[in-house]
């Protein structure tokens, strides 16, 4: 494949992630606005939050198997598609069970994408895997930028909200119609190995070389995986909300938060892949960054006032949404190195549970106070501190030293970092 074509094809996955940014917070940044067309209340605009959940807990692992088999290209079309019935599909509804099946579709469409991006990326750029995936972060967290300024300008002049999601699905359709001609590396043939005859003796050693440490250590990333999930996702749907009602600040500036947020996320991804590459271990940098998350999740619930929220809310985008858990993913892989595939299944389907279950549980608790939901996300920090911390003790007391690759696996360069900027557009 020339440079050129697989440019081309970069940009379309990653711009396929910025509208999902867009995606993950377009419910909550219209909650109002939907709670009345739907008849319901806030909590009722956030239990078809967590529909999207469960869409993504349906066919993560199917999805994942065919794309090994059918192709990356047939799965990240279908995921485009199934997005845009979403979007079209929210503003026509007009019941909340109308929009909980819409929403179903969205998860399952994220579920899709996942499915033949990050193997599609990982084979256009072998060399780099982690790198290419953990950028994907950095176009999603531009969409999380960008639409809410969108909804602000819109509820400004008056104009419809709906706009936002034909926009967004008007660009995915540009963008489907865009991948026809897009091409993708062959796939390696990965199913016809598995059909090889195996040495049952070689078999058995490599089981036998897991150690009750190691599977330890799984179950805790696993964990991680939920928690780390949690920790940013809650704060991107309920920031404006706490804002505007906790916090006392008007529509706009309660927006913002959500904005500086999602810069925070962006620059928390380019500084993550620098620090860690060149003075960080992973395992530090876990605990590094789950500390910093749960001491601005703590300030943010003590003191609600807007500057320690504008602050606050920079500082949880670079900590907490800032690659952390692709951070631990890679970690875990690491610890299982002949079965990569079925740990980002499970740590995948740790963070679509976190996706499901969150929303309910807020949802739950924004029934007493918006206050507490903040409070809620500050025990999900603690647990994250917990968890990297026992992955260190853990990790030193087993003599269970993670090799030099796995920082090379998450090393971004500079010139990486700007070549995927660029290749936004």
């Amino acid at each position: 494949m020339s440079r050129a074509e697989r440019i081309k094809t970069t940009a379309c996955l990653y711009f396929n992630y910025l509208i999902h940014g867009m995606a993950i917070v377009i419910l909550a940044q219209n909650m109002a606005v939907l709670g009345r067309q739907w008849h319901v209340g806030d909590a009722g605009v956030s239990m078809v939050i967590s529909s999207l959940g469960i869409g993504r807990l349906l066919v993560l692992y199917v999805s994942g198997t065919l794309s090994d088999r059918l192709g990356r290209k047939l799965f990240i079309r279908i995921g485009i598609a199934t997005y845009a019935v979403f979007f079209e599909g929210i503003i026509l509804s007009e019941s909340m069970m109308a929009a909980y099946f819409f929403g179903i579709l969205a998860g399952m469409a994220n579920s899709f994408l996942d499915s033949g991006t990050y193997p599609a990326l990982m084979e256009l750029y072998p060399r780099s895997q982690a790198s290419a995936n953990i950028m994907i972060k950095a176009f999603a967290s531009v969409g999380e930028l960008i639409l809410p300024i969108f909804v602000a300008v819109l509820e400004h002049f008056n104009i419809w909200y709906g706009w936002t999601f034909v926009f967004c699905a008007a660009a995915l359709a540009i963008n489907f119609l865009a991948m026809r001609n897009r091409v993708f590396p062959k796939l390696s043939g990965n199913p016809r190995p598995r059909k090889e005859k195996i040495n049952p003796s070689t078999q058995a050693s490599s089981k036998t070389k897991l150690t009750s440490r190691q599977l330890l250590l799984g179950v805790i990333l696993t964990i991680f995986g939920y928690v780390s999930m949690s920790t940013f996702y809650l704060v991107s749907q309920w920031l404006t909300k706490y804002g505007s009602i906790v916090g006392h600040l008007n529509m706009v500036n309660a927006r913002l938060l959500v904005s500086v947020y999602s810069v925070g996320s962006i620059i928390g991804v380019i500084t993550t892949a620098i620090l860690v590459n060149r003075f960080i271990k992973p395992i530090w940098f876990m605990i590094f960054d789950t500390v910093l998350s749960f001491i601005a999740l703590l300030l943010i619930t003590l003191f609600p006032t807007e500057i320690v929220m504008l602050i606050a809310s920079f500082v949880i985008g670079c900590t907490a949404a800032g690659g952390v858990m692709q951070i631990g993913l890679t970690i875990m892989g690491d610890l299982f190195p002949s079965a990569k595939g079925r740990i980002t299944g499970i740590y995948y389907t740790a963070s679509g549970l976190a996706s499901f279950t969150i929303p309910v549980f807020t949802a739950i608790i924004s029934k007493t106070s918006i206050h507490n939901i903040m409070w809620f996300d500050v025990g999900i920090a603690a647990i994250g501190i917990l968890c990297s911390i026992s992955v260190l003790l853990i990790e030193r007391t087993d003599r269970l030293k993670f090799p030099s690759h796995v920082t090379e696996s998450i090393k971004v360069t500079t010139k990486t970092v700007s070549d995927y900027q660029t290749e936004a557009k």
